[in-house]
């Protein structure tokens, strides 16, 4: 499949896109931001500068994932979900001129292989969401998930643990987490529950 990049996209000349990825109407993707292959990007998304995105993710409309962000492959990112970069954010300094893009603490978030934010998710800056994690619609991300987590609430709180297929675990008699969609088993104090 070849790269599509609708013609109201705003693309950077010096964004890096991978083979196959389609970008929809109205995204903007910054400077130095890096897409991998085979990823979608829906209207209206927006990628930050020098943001890194892994192959196969898909970015539905309306989200917002600022500096410091990197998606590891296989990425679901929901609608109007956004994931801030800056703990304390000011619009001027203490002597009231206008912030530059040199005045913000940027802190690195990172989102593991596989996992899932839901729709209009806050995920706050610094964060590491684990693989196959899954953050609800709506939830506001103030600490780490765990891999296979299910999050939600404000603030997101485990809720349960997800299979790498994204269904919810079972708790087995055997004291084995199973997965009923697709088979899978995990051992029991896998995931620090």
């Amino acid at each position: 499949m070849p790269t599509r990049i609708h013609a109201t996209a705003e693309v950077s000349p010096s964004a890096t896109i991978g083979d196959g990825t389609q970008i929809w109407n109205e995204a903007q993707v910054r400077e130095g931001a890096r897409i991998g292959r085979e990823c979608i990007l829906g209207k209206g998304v927006y990628v930050d500068t020098d943001v890194v995105v892994g192959d196969r993710c898909k970015m539905e409309n309306r989200a917002s994932l600022f500096r410091g962000v990197t998606l590891e492959d296989g990425v679901f990112i929901g609608p109007h979900a956004v994931f801030a970069n800056d703990r304390f954010p000011r619009a001027i300094n203490t002597d009231g001129t206008l912030k530059t893009d040199a005045d913000w603490t940027v802190e690195p978030t990172t989102v593991g292989r596989g996992a899932s934010v839901g729709a209009a998710a806050v995920i706050l800056p610094g964060i590491n969401i684990g693989a196959s994690a899954m953050v609800a619609a709506g939830a506001v991300v103030t600490a780490d998930v765990p891999a296979h987590a299910i999050v939600k609430g404000n603030p997101a709180r485990i809720a349960g643990w997800a299979c790498e297929c994204g269904r919810p675990l079972i708790m087995s008699e055997a004291r084995q987490w199973y997965c009923e969609q697709c088979n899978r088993s995990y051992a029991a104090g896998e995931f620090g529950e």
